[in-house]
């Protein structure tokens, strides 16, 4: 059984990846002041934060793994479960995808001997960890735990170097940040910060990922929330420390459009080195999201499975505890997704994310109506007017984002409409032999 620390472990593990050395340069270009950029990580803390009470008594009431998928399902119907359970299966795939790639990259940019060879990379790490977690449960709680350890351990010392060893560097970066031009407000703006949000909620997502694992954890009453708790203020915490860390050492000119920020605040700091060091640290960093995803991946399909929304062998485990056919198909598709570019990644992924917590969020008002005697180890502070707010914001966000990207939001919001021809064509093929 897992406790609490596994559910943080898995936590930081699938939220601290790509993300964070990529989105600090392009959100500081889109906002080239220091309190905007901070204020739109601040906010988009804030709504991980009013979500986490919502999520923490969904996760502690229906302790079953799966996700977001559970609740939906049970408080809305069939069909918004399925277009949870989907997205969300696609969307860590093609997160899995993204950071295998990356780790190529960065390996590549460590030896010249493998140079050419960054997709074979991303398919070799995604085989690797396919096998890995094949052995079973225990082999791949245990790798998250090491992993975890060592991702956070790695940033706090380098957030550390910085702030000790760049004085030098922090009196050249304030002299040019002196210089920086006027921010005005304007639609302009509005559309910039959307944009940021975007990235900075793809970036903090993932604070939720004990929930996939309830029914593996060991009194889900008492750890679900505080691993969800805990797992929101560990991540905003690294988050603002490396970003803080980073503007300490570096004018805000010198981030924006940087889209290997780490890597450069680190070289003031370590010399040639430095570059070195960072992607080292981060090829661990992304082993750990990808060994995370993809255990979030088998379990998605293995309620969705149990509950004939998909292939019923998907929910078929082998003796070490692992979804075979569910963890296979979830390799085979983010190898597929290796195929796909980085900033669209992003933009849909986001989308897809907020989509999902919107219906989550929802769910957590009708099952307080509608089932007000399901017992509740956990009830979320502030309600209704926590949950309210995260409601709205995220209706907010979808709006927002259809409304100024119109490369990647309407093309999420459409895979999530064409989903139900899928769905259908599951709930036939589930169907028992005896009902066919």
């Amino acid at each position: 059984m897992l406790g609490i620390w596994f559910g943080i472990a898995a936590a930081i593990g699938n939220t601290i990846a790509a993300g964070i050395v990529r989105t600090p340069g392009d959100i500081a270009k889109l906002l080239p002041n220091p309190w905007l950029f901070f204020g739109v990580w601040i906010l988009g803390g804030a709504y991980a934060l009013l979500g986490a009470s919502s999520m923490a008594e969904l996760g502690a009431a229906i302790p079953r793994s799966g996700g977001q998928y559970n609740y939906s399902r049970r408080a809305i119907g069939e069909y918004a479960g399925f277009i949870v359970g989907w997205s969300d299966w696609l969307s860590t795939c093609g997160t899995s995808a993204v950071v295998a790639i990356v780790i190529g990259e960065y390996s590549a940019a460590l030896s010249a001997r493998l140079a050419g060879q960054e997709k074979l990379i991303a398919v070799a790490v995604l085989v690797f960890f396919f096998i890995l977690q094949w052995r079973g449960v225990k082999w791949g709680g245990t790798a998250q735990l090491v992993t975890a350890a060592m991702k956070t351990a790695a940033f706090v010392i380098l957030v550390l170097a910085c702030f000790l060893l760049g004085g030098p560097s922090h009196h050249t970066a304030v002299a040019a940040s002196a210089q920086a031009p006027v921010i005005h407000f304007s639609w302009l703006l509005a559309v910039a910060f959307v944009l940021g949000l975007q990235q900075v909620i793809y970036t903090v997502d993932g604070w939720d990922g004990v929930i996939y694992f309830s029914e593996e954890v060991r009194d889900p009453g008492r750890d679900v929330p505080r691993a969800i708790f805990g797992s929101v203020i560990s991540v905003m915490a690294i988050y603002l420390l490396l970003n803080a860390a980073v503007l300490y050492v570096l004018p805000m000119s010198q981030v924006a459009g940087d889209i290997f920020v780490l890597g450069t605040a680190a070289s003031k700091i370590f010399g040639h080195y430095g570059d070195t060091i960072v992607r080292s640290i981060m090829i661990v960093s992304l082993l750990s999201c990808i060994n995370a995803c993809q255990m979030f991946c088998t379990r998605i399909l293995y309620a969705m499975s149990s509950d004939r929304l998909f292939f019923k062998k998907a929910s078929v485990v082998n003796k070490g505890g692992t979804p075979v056919l569910a963890l296979f198909l979830s390799t085979a598709v983010a190898i597929v997704f290796v195929l796909g570019t980085f900033e669209r990644v992003i933009a849909m992924l986001s989308f897809f994310f907020v989509a999902d917590y919107t219906l989550t969020y929802t769910s957590l008002f009708i099952l307080r109506k509608r089932e007000p005697n399901l017992p509740r180890p956990y009830r979320a502070w502030g309600y209704p007017y926590t949950t309210g707010i995260a409601v709205v914001a995220s209706a907010l966000f979808l709006i927002g984002s259809l409304a100024t990207d119109r490369d990647n939001a309407p093309l999420a919001l459409g895979m999530l409409v064409l989903s139900y021809p899928i769905f259908w064509v599951m709930k036939r093929m589930s169907k028992p032999a005896e009902a066919q």
